[in-house]
């Protein structure tokens, strides 16, 4: 995500850094520098201009140019203006004092918006919500359908396709569906209702006019756009559009996880003054994160972002499993079957190295590290191969039994023993921690 503007700040950071004292030249250079950094980037020419003039304007502060470390502050006050620009604060949906909340979700085909739908679904069902999800894209079939199948993954119910209602009925259209879904909603206590809408390859009128008439007749709570982030500038342009038919309450952007260049996100609040309120990282239904601005400035400017991985790292953590694994890690009985269960609990958080791009300082050093993910598929049916005993006693496994976890789980001899020897390395670790070292140990 945003790897490549993010090396070019490190690298302008770097200089900014070494310089003795800030004078009013190179402040206009690093401002040259910054330009072209987020052209480069795909970033709305205006939006660069007015960034660029709000960042020199307070770089030239006599407060900055007199500082002990004047290139910190130049760099905080890139920062605060980079927050602004994205939106200050956290902007969350407007939920309903009186159910179901409506959710309207618009936008170009191919954006990801079916997906975000049920992705949306699946973050509001585990915050304790009954969310309905609506087919109302009765244009293309396929969306029913893929809407039908994504329900089905996370256990949420799709309108009118789990109603008894035939949605063929050529009587039966986009707006008599979202009609008729919330008085389902209410009948079947859902307290939201996510209405997938109908999208085209490109703007065009008969689909504004549909969307507009679905607004009009439903009188959504919210009205989400979804635009595919990787489509750089002219994701701005769509929004602008957008935007001026509909005046949609909030933006999320899909495929961040993909060749981004950021454009989109710095961009978009800027242009339509509307806040970014989701953002997709993954194809996964859990891959959906609140967007916070200031969390995404920190990462775009590579400094990490550990209150995310702390949150992601809480919501995969069972309470009870974690003070067990205390326990266990205090009386030294950490064991290859623990071991195991905290690779699963890591892998369900996301890709490694974004995870490890969170933490401040690691993501400019892993950049061109190849980290393959397959070691710890590896390293899980290395364990799956042992048995119980062997599990909690790896001292027993001779050469013989190495043999046959090495073919039960389709790896070397010389797979079995790298992992015994880190695993020791790692009990040796423990126990020098435990020598006093637990006292405030504490698994999230």
């Amino acid at each position: 995500m945003f790897e490549e503007i993010t090396q070019k700040f490190e690298t302008l950071f770097k200089k900014i850094r070494g310089q003795a004292r800030i004078t009013e030249s190179n402040i206009a250079e690093t401002m040259r520098e910054i330009r072209r950094v987020l052209l480069e980037a795909d970033v709305n020419y205006k939006v660069v201009k007015d960034f660029t003039e709000k960042v020199q304007q307070k770089a030239l502060g006599q407060e900055v140019l007199r500082s002990i470390t004047p290139g910190q502050m130049l760099i905080k006050i890139i920062y605060d203006e980079l927050v602004s620009l994205m939106g200050s604060a956290r902007a969350d949906i407007k939920f309903s004092s009186n159910p179901p909340t409506v959710i309207m979700v618009v936008g170009l085909q191919g954006s990801g918006k079916t997906t975000f739908c049920a992705k949306l679904a699946n973050h509001l069902k585990h915050k304790g919500r009954h969310p309905l999800l609506v087919a109302a894209d009765v244009h293309r079939p396929a969306a029913i359908e893929q809407l039908r199948q994504l329900g089905e993954q996370i256990q949420v119910p799709v309108f009118p396709t789990n109603s008894g209602i035939d949605y063929t009925e050529s009587s039966f259209d986009a707006i008599q569906i979202a009609l008729n879904s919330v008085d389902f909603a209410r009948k079947n206590y859902r307290d939201v209702v996510i209405v997938d809408t109908a999208g085209r390859m490109h703007i065009d009128e008969e689909m504004m006019r549909e969307v507009e008439k679905i607004k009009e007749a439903l009188k959504p709570h919210e009205i989400l756009f979804v635009v595919d982030s990787m489509t750089g500038q002219e994701a701005v342009n769509v929004a602008k559009e957008f935007n001026d038919r509909l005046n949609f309450d909030g933006v999320v952007l899909t495929k961040l996880d993909g060749d981004a260049r950021g454009g989109a996100a710095l961009s978009i609040k800027a242009v339509v003054n509307k806040p970014i309120k989701f953002v997709s990282v993954g194809e996964k239904l859990d891959a959906l994160e609140p967007f916070y601005p200031d969390r995404m400035a920190s990462r775009i400017l590579g400094m990490g972002d550990i209150i995310t991985l702390v949150e992601k790292a809480q919501r995969q953590v069972d309470e009870e499993k974690a003070k067990k694994l205390e326990e266990k890690l205090k009386k030294n009985q950490f064991t290859l079957e623990d071991f195991r269960d905290q690779i699963r609990e890591i892998r369900r958080m996301g890709p490694l190295k974004e995870i490890l791009s969170m933490i401040p300082g690691v993501g400019s050093a892993i950049r061109n590290v190849d980290i393959d993910e397959k070691e710890l598929v590896k390293i899980e049916a290395i364990i799956n191969s042992m048995t119980p005993e062997e599990r909690r006693k790896p001292n027993i496994i001779n050469a013989s039994r190495k043999r046959r976890i090495a073919l039960g789980s389709g790896t070397t001899v010389q797979d079995v023993n790298r992992l015994l020897k880190q695993f020791e390395e790692m009990q040796k670790l423990l126990k020098q921690l435990n020598r006093g070292k637990f006292k405030n140990f504490k698994i999230f």
